[in-house]
């Protein structure tokens, strides 16, 4: 880490001494990207926030108000962008009029690239993801930002200085402002839940081993022939048991890339896929032999994750073990708080050679472009300034929670406690509503939630876990004692970052990369419920990886990683 930083220092202070050299030439204006040119290159562009900005990290940003315009993504608990409350407050402060234009979850990205083909796109991106390989390597439209950043950002290069390394795209240039949001518990988000009233009437305990787990699916199925010992569905948040059970005998290195072709880094650290491992047939012959038992339903391969829930919740308690990455994502704590308290997280189990592992998934904090600045935007120095605030603990608490201090939140509230039982930061005074309210901005915004100001949050430590206020406790205090002693470790198997693919790349395995995901889906699935024999079929399975491009898939993988690691 501290060699990338001292890269990423002495880029940043080339770039200063050319900026001070054209400076110095005569040129009047910040220079900023323009037109890509050939190589990935960016022509200058004349800024009109020459002469308007105050010095950097003070408010407001600029001497005379501007307007600026800005792409989010709309979400149904914020009412309207252009009256909110924190949208009034961030024009209070800085000087700058926001002009919102927005798209929905589902149409965004839609929307984004119609603007951009017609050259009718917005001053700055927030809250959605373009591609940054096409929209801003390949054609310029996304401005670079190294140049920028330095000059204009004081508190994102103070808190984020040491992952601007891991911003930059595969031309070396950073593209984006991307936010941190180190969810301790989401980083274990492959967990198990365990109804132990039912293991209560089985008087069996929680299972450790894939032995024991077998024996309390038969032993349940005994006394509950229409159950169902394990749940699972085909989306949602972690809701497919095999990615659990998988990690009894190999590392579930979880999403790669776009696509689920569970693909990570192997012991010697070459990008490899697990699933045509040895290790990966036993995790299958081992789910084979539950599926025969009657403990896994073909339901589990087709189901939604909200199909899931509503037969969880269905009268008698129908499931065993049931995946998810929070309980609360099945169980209402407030209207069904008995089925609630019945489930806990289990530790992973073992394995037959003792493999016992709990994917940790350590990039998963890091945003991969959260904030753009465009070529059409004529402030982009007081853009990034603006973006700037929210890299701040006001910022951060004021965006998500309300912008009146000692209302909405409160900083170093005395005697109270966080979440890792350390003296806490702040104390919540507005909680995160999923109704539709008009103060704040909830989610939608750049975040900087490092895990110190995350696990800071002012927690009773004797708050009942089994209520909706003890759901973050609760998952806390279980990812710490059952999932965290069995993360990976060095010579493990292991999780890739997010690869930075050129457009040429990204298009390359558009294709091949959803025809190994359904390839591997379908031969999983069929291996498990005994339509394909692991001796008659195992092989040629294995040779059909080179027909769908797997070879190609990991080739373009490896070369990614390569360029990374070399930076």
């Amino acid at each position: 880490m501290m060699k990338k930083m001292k890269k990423a220092t002495a880029l940043l202070l080339c770039l200063l001494m050319t900026f001070s050299l054209a400076a110095c030439g005569g040129k009047g204006t910040s220079e900023t990207g323009g037109t890509a040119a050939e190589g990935g290159s960016q022509e200058t562009a004349a800024s009109g926030s020459t002469g308007i900005l105050t010095e950097a990290g003070t408010y407001p940003i600029v001497t005379e108000p501007i307007e600026l315009t800005l792409f989010c993504v709309s979400m149904p608990n914020v009412e309207d962008f252009a009256t909110n409350d924190f949208t009034k407050f961030m024009e209070e402060k800085t000087g700058i009029k926001i002009n919102f234009e927005t798209g929905s979850r589902d149409d965004w990205e839609t929307k984004l690239n119609l603007a951009f083909s017609t050259g009718d796109y917005p001053d700055m991106i927030m809250f959605a993801s373009p591609s940054q390989a096409k929209y801003g390597v390949k054609e310029g439209i996304l401005l670079q930002l190294d140049d920028l950043i330095e000059e204009n950002m004081p508190n994102y290069v103070a808190n984020m200085g040491e992952y601007l390394d891991a911003t930059r795209q595969t031309d070396g240039h950073i593209y984006a402002i991307c936010g941190l949001n180190e969810c301790y518990h989401c980083m274990y988000a492959k967990k198990m839940w365990v109804n132990t009233w039912w293991l209560d009437k089985m008087g069996m305990e929680v299972p450790t081993t894939t032995d024991e787990f077998y024996e309390a699916c038969k032993k349940f199925l005994e006394i509950n022939p229409t159950g169902i010992a394990v749940g699972g569905a085909k989306d949602g948040w972690h809701a497919r048991f095999e990615e659990w059970m998988t990690n009894a005998f190999i590392l579930s290195p979880s999403k790669s890339q776009d696509y689920r072709a569970e693909v990570g880094l192997d012991p010697e650290g070459k990008v490899r896929t697990i699933c045509n491992t040895d290790e990966y047939k036993e995790a299958l012959k081992y789910m084979n032999s539950l599926y025969e038992l009657g403990a896994i339903y073909d339901g589990d391969f087709t189901q939604t994750e909200e199909q899931l829930r509503a037969l969880a919740n269905q009268e008698g308690e129908p499931i065993l073990f049931l995946p998810c990455g929070t309980i609360s994502n099945h169980f209402d704590a407030d209207n069904n708080n008995e089925t609630y308290r019945h489930y806990q997280v289990m530790a992973p189990i073992a394995g037959p050679d003792g493999t016992r592992l709990a994917t940790y998934m350590k990039y998963a904090g890091l945003g991969e472009g959260d904030f753009f600045v465009t070529d059409k935007c004529e402030y982009p120095e007081a853009a990034l300034r603006w973006i700037d605030y929210f890299f701040t603990t006001e910022g951060a608490l004021s965006s998500q929670y309300g912008a009146e201090e000692g209302t909405d939140w409160v900083l170093n509230p005395e005697g109270q406690k966080g979440l890792n039982g350390e003296d806490a930061l702040y104390e919540v005074m507005n909680p995160y509503s999923g109704e539709a309210q008009n103060h704040d901005w909830q989610d939608v915004q750049v975040k900087y939630f490092p895990a110190e100001f995350r696990l800071g949050e002012s927690t009773d430590q004797n708050v009942d876990v089994g209520t909706s206020v003890g759901l973050e406790k609760l998952l806390y205090d279980a990812t710490k004692e059952k999932m965290e002693p069995y993360a990976q470790k060095e010579g493990d198997w292991d999780v890739l970052p997010y690869l930075k693919l050129t457009d040429e790349e990204a298009t390359k395995i558009q294709t091949i990369g959803v025809e190994v995901e359904n390839y591997i889906e379908e031969n999983k699935v069929a291996f498990i419920t005994g339509r394909k024999d692991f001796d008659k079929d195992w092989d040629s399975y294995v040779k059909g990886f080179d027909n769908v491009g797997l070879p190609t898939l990991l080739e373009v993988y490896q070369t990614a990683y390569d360029r990374q690691s070399s930076k």
